[in-house]
């Protein structure tokens, strides 16, 4: 195939046995791990997990990118849309409230095969946030939550620690268009999320002001109820990390970051402890589950 599928567009022809473009992805699907997860936000993971499953590769070029191996060093092992939906219903099988896909974009038509049939439990498309609008319309009735990332809104970070200068103009314009896919969240009677929208953002050492830009943004652009928001302490210095990565979020960085969210008046979501910064909170990427 000619890959066109998220905003980089770059054309990459990608065959079964050869990966293309930003993502280095072959035609198909890769996998690294599958398993219950017990660290997303509550209305997700509840008591039983969410049913995650760790796709390869990625469209940006995080420079603090927790999933590294996956994401940057091609890890993974190549499965068929068939075997797809069986590691989904085995997923289910053992409990998962949801089947949480986590960074699937570059896989997107071949997923799309896996959900021809609803699996039973809510869908969640867990990306970075950088993706096509036209990709995301061909998911519509397939998934029922989104978990997008809303990194940057400034240029500069974006471009220096994500390869993506025009990340916030095309996340912002993916998330409207995920809010107009699956509308206002709901949440059931037992806690967990039906459908809906969460947005998560990763507070980075160093770039409180892009934080502050980034809850300016969701605060004023969607009115209460519409969408949760995430914020995340969980950054962990990565090898090789320099200046301000190489360290870990102070206390007050966290705790100024949290303040200012609800300063905004932004109550629905989440606010992650600072306690979550670990290393085992990182799953053990050894295609378990495939």
């Amino acid at each position: 195939m000619i890959c066109r599928l998220c905003p980089r567009r770059c054309g990459a022809e990608r065959t079964s046995e050869q990966g293309g473009g930003f993502c280095r992805m072959p035609a198909g699907i890769v996998v690294g791990r599958a398993m219950l997860h017990h660290w997303e936000e509550p209305v997700l993971s509840g008591t039983r997990g969410a049913g995650c499953i760790f796709f390869s590769g990625c469209n940006l070029g995080c420079v603090f990118c927790q999933n590294g191996k996956i994401s940057h060093d091609n890890f993974g092992k190549g499965i068929s849309s068939g075997r797809l939906r069986a590691v989904m219903e085995e997923l289910i099988a053992q409990g998962a409230h949801c089947i949480d896909l986590v960074s699937p974009t570059q896989f997107t038509p071949w997923i799309l095969e896996a959900l021809e049939k609803p699996p039973g439990v809510p869908v969640v498309w867990n990306s970075g946030g950088y993706e096509r609008v036209e990709t995301l319309r061909s998911l519509e009735g397939k998934v029922q939550i989104y978990l997008p990332d809303l990194k940057y809104a400034l240029a500069r970070p974006a471009r220096e620690l994500s390869k993506a200068e025009d990340y916030f103009e095309a996340a912002s314009a993916a998330i409207d268009e995920m809010v107009r896919q699956v509308g206002p969240y709901r949440i059931g009677g037992d806690g967990i999320m039906q459908s809906g929208v969460i947005i998560r953002h990763l507070v980075l050492p160093g770039q409180l002001e892009n934080t502050r830009r980034v809850i300016d943004y969701v605060s004023a652009h969607f009115p209460r109820g519409t969408v949760l928001f995430s914020l995340m302490s969980q950054y962990t210095p990565q090898p090789g990390a320099t200046g301000a990565l190489a360290r870990r979020l102070t206390h007050a960085e966290y705790r100024a970051a949290a303040e200012y969210l609800q300063s905004c008046g932004i109550t629905d979501g989440f606010c992650q402890e600072l306690s979550s910064a670990k290393e085992e909170y990182t799953p053990d990427f050894d295609l378990g589950g495939i």
